[in-house]
């Protein structure tokens, strides 16, 4: 793995993670955060690609960004379930 690949995989994370943070709601999660997320995302959004049988309409650095933000979108909309229902069982004090 040379630098560009860390690069590209630092990009499309970031372009990925900010875009699906705007789709969802919220502010997002910083810069690291946000690459976080859009990195986890294209893992997610490659397997339900490929389980499903879909194909990205876009091709190159499109397509993999396009396949990330979906990932990213479905960890958020995963992470924000899972957070709100911790906060609507905390007991009111």
């Amino acid at each position: 793995m040379d630098i560009m690949d860390i690069i590209t995989w630092l990009v499309v994370g970031l372009v990925a993670g900010v875009l699906a943070s705007m789709i969802v709601g919220g502010s997002g999660y910083g810069i690291l955060g946000d690459i976080v997320v859009g990195i986890v995302g294209a893992f997610i959004g490659g397997y339900v690609f490929t389980q499903a049988g879909w194909h990205t309409p876009f091709s190159g650095l499109a397509g993999t960004i396009f396949v990330a933000f979906i990932g990213a979108v479905i960890l958020l909309v995963i992470l924000h379930l899972i957070h709100g229902a911790s906060v609507r069982r905390r007991p009111l004090v």
